[in-house]
């Protein structure tokens, strides 16, 4: 006990390098928020350091900017300015219009309201002159802008009106406790506009938890809402550095969803196509309009891909355009985004190409984003291969330092560090993917310095605890491996391309019960030798005796490139073998036996299973247990040798089959094509005419065509006469033509058998 105890507590390299990766994997999992910053920071150094990217030409922006503010008056202008700007910008052929700004309560117009309490004082006093009461009300026409600004808007019917949300504080719930029931429903109406009425979802109750969840819209006034053309909120959300990296393009509240003024606008600019909100059960998968999908994240916000520092899109400022000073082709069919970047309105932001970045221009980069669909991805793929640059890296790190010198080893390590960065920078560059730089750079540096440590202090191990370990392996080549790779003689595996074949005596149990048990031995024995003799002729792997099963494996522990041949090449050769065993125990009056083999290609966990004691070199994996259920598949079509379609398509060059079927098998849900293997390549003049007219009996039988298939059978009959496959199909196309299957017909078999 105090042995094992004292083993497992034993520092090593790879012990070493584990830990780390499992200290980086929790830490990445569970979002470490300081990591999390230095990576958003390096986020920002790869998209600053990529530069400027020319924006497509759909999108400007009229600024209210200082320019506007001097030449204007101070910020809010009159509603009747805002009007000329709707109604110079339709002029230029706008497509359309959005503003960044909200008009939630009544222009404050004090002639407005000197008519109004003259109309009033009047109606007190009894005057009822017609003439003062007509012009009153001139007066009073002229004078409410609101009225005016809502006039532009319907006649431009191309604007797209900005509004926000309220979200509570953690702990400051009661600042919103002003707003009333009534305001909030009377906000809600006026943001009918700017809902997802399309959602879909794969779940009947999709989780939109993930979404933010407003507590109440601050929307435009009745008026000016009814006259546009529809709305969207420009609600941003910073990370916890204040950076704005993500727009929320879905908001949640009450029972509906909302969009931005982003997408709004995108889907007033492309003429209102589809618009739909995509929800999964983890949350928002994606948003549709019309024929571009937009990537989400699970709270439905965009990364956004900023092009450049501010000014990348064209600024014009209110004043110019109020003044028709511009060319006239400077709008037309444009999207205008009308907003602030006046310093003293103080709507910036912090971006990672300014801290003084123009939250209009924002959206501006957002709608361009959408136009393009030059998106950054992040998602749930790019979360997994961060998981697995980590383990990746942390691994050839943590396997190949141990084997250098150390100044090789520095150098080796600096370089892989700068391959890793190089790499990641340029897949930011060329593909826009935002994979995570910090956590597999804080795990290389991390192993490099545990495993420099733990050689200052402990030497490395001695080669003869290899040669004790030995005793733990069936094969020299295995052997030999660990010779090379100390580090292997530890608990666990890799997942590689391999082949596997597993072969099985067809009704052994009848047999033994006919011998004696040391009559028995020695026919098995005798077959078992010779079935090991060609997978060791072939250079495979004889994983296990599971009875009178074999298993053998191909393509570990040396990488063999052609694995799925040598594979095929042992079946046939085993087959050879049993020919001339069967006639040797024909002519000696001892029992004859067949044999099923079934072979499959695919990743499998190679690598040594079982105990710190004791412990056997194996192949594990979905892909090793259907070559398992291939052999037994071999006695529903009466074949010797059954290959999967993944066998298949790494051979067909090099070895002649026919496929039997599509099937189903016992424990799995996808269907797999199998076929049977005949021989070698340059035999294949001896089957042509057997698969061709197998084949046309396969299509006619997926086809549904049962009197067809059953003549294309009988062909095949006819050129191998008593070909199981064939008969069974027959029997199969005459039950289906009595029991029409039901529709879709897909053609699989399902096994009920192992």
């Amino acid at each position: 006990m105090n042995q094992k105890l004292k083993t497992l507590l034993q520092i090593t390299p790879l012990k070493i390098t584990i830990f780390v990766i499992l200290v980086a994997l929790a830490l990445f999992l569970s979002d470490f928020q300081f990591l999390r910053l230095v990576e958003l920071k390096t986020l920002d150094l790869r998209m600053a350091s990529r530069g400027k990217i020319a924006p497509g030409d759909e999108i400007v922006i009229a600024a209210i900017d200082e320019q506007s503010v001097s030449e204007l008056g101070r910020w809010p202008w009159p509603r009747t300015t805002i009007a000329r700007l709707v109604d110079q910008l339709k002029k230029g052929g706008a497509k359309a219009v959005g503003f960044d700004i909200v008009f939630s309560e009544p222009d404050d117009n004090t002639n407005l309201k000197t008519i109004n309490a003259l109309a009033a004082e009047m109606k007190k006093n009894g005057i009822s002159d017609s003439n003062v009461i007509s012009l009153l009300a001139k007066k009073r026409t002229a004078a409410d802008t609101d009225a005016i600004l809502a006039a532009s808007i319907h006649k431009a019917k191309n604007i797209t009106l900005g509004y926000f949300f309220h979200f509570p504080r953690k702990g400051h719930e009661k600042d919103l406790a002003h707003i009333t029931a009534q305001r909030i429903a009377d906000n809600t109406a006026r943001i009918e506009n700017s809902r997802y009425a399309m959602i879909n979802s794969t779940t009947d109750k999709p989780d939109d938890s993930y979404l933010p969840r407003a507590y109440a819209p601050e929307a435009n006034i009745s008026s000016l809402a009814d006259a546009a053309q529809n709305g969207g909120y420009f609600n941003m959300m910073p990370d916890s550095d204040g950076s704005y990296r993500w727009s929320p393009l879905v908001i949640a509240f009450g029972n509906n969803y909302y969009s931005s003024l982003a997408v709004s606008l995108v889907h007033a600019y492309l003429d209102f196509p589809a618009l739909s909100l995509n929800l999964e059960p983890y949350g928002a998968k994606n948003i549709g309009i019309g024929d571009i999908l937009i990537p989400t994240n699970e709270s439905g916000q965009l990364l956004i891909n900023y092009r450049g520092p501010p000014r990348t899109f064209p600024h014009y400022s209110v004043a110019d355009i109020l003044k028709s000073s511009l060319p006239p082709e400077t709008f037309t069919n444009k999207i205008v985004l009308v907003g602030a970047t006046a310093v003293g309105i103080y709507d910036l932001r912090v971006t990672p190409f300014s801290s003084t970045y123009p939250g209009v221009e924002i959206h501006a980069t957002v709608i361009d984003n959408i136009l393009h669909q030059n998106f950054l991805t992040h998602s749930s793929f790019t979360h997994f291969m961060d998981i697995c640059t980590i383990i990746f890296f942390g691994l050839a790190v943590g396997l190949l330092i141990p084997r250098l010198r150390p100044i090789s080893g520095m150098i080796t390590a600096f370089l892989m560090v700068a391959a890793f960065v190089a790499v990641n920078f340029f897949i930011f560059f060329r593909f826009n993917i935002w994979l995570n730089l910090v956590y597999p750079f804080v795990t290389m540096a991390m192993i490099y310095l545990g495993i420099t440590i733990y050689h200052y202090f402990k030497e490395e191990r001695e080669k003869k605890k290899i040669r004790g370990a030995f005793q733990y392996y069936l094969t020299a080549s295995v052997i030999n491996e660990m010779l090379k790779n100390p580090a292997k003689l530890k608990l666990g595996g890799d997942k590689k391309d391999l082949t596997v074949l597993f072969s099985d005596i067809r009704g052994f149990t009848t047999i033994s019960e006919k011998l004696t048990p040391e009559a028995l031995v020695a026919l098995l024995n005798e077959y078992l030798t010779a079935m090991t003799n060609e997978v060791f002729q072939h250079d495979g792997l004889l994983d296990k005796y599971m009875g009178d099963a074999i298993m053998a494996v191909f393509g570990a522990p040396i990488s063999q490139p052609d694995h799925a041949h040598r594979a095929c090449l042992t079946a046939l050769a085993m087959m050879k073998a049993l020919r001339q065993l069967q006639k040797k125990w024909k002519d000696e009056g001892r029992p004859v036996f067949d044999i099923g083999i079934g072979i499959n290609t695919g990743d499998m966990v190679v690598g040594n299973m079982g105990s710190e004691m004791r412990f056997d070199y194996t192949v594990m994996g979905d892909m090793v247990n259907l070559g398992s259920r291939l052999e037994g598949t071999n006695k529903e079509y009466g074949t010797n040798i059954i290959i999967s379609e993944f066998t298949y398509e790494k051979v067909k060059g090099s070895i002649c089959c026919r496929e039997l079927d599509g099937v189903r098998v016992k424990g799995k849900i996808k269907p797999v094509k199998i076929y049977e293997l005949l021989g070698e390549k340059k035999d294949e003049a001896n089957f042509k005419d057997l698969i061709d007219a197998f084949a046309k009996g396969l299509a006619r039988y997926r086809e549904g065509k049962w009197d067809e298939a059953i003549a294309a059978f009988q062909c095949v009959l006819d050129i191998r006469p008593g070909d199981f496959v064939s008969t069974m199909y027959m029997e199969r196309c005459k039950n289906l033509k009595e029991h029409p299957p039901a529709e879709p017909w897909d053609g699989v078999f399902v096994m009920t058998k192992k």
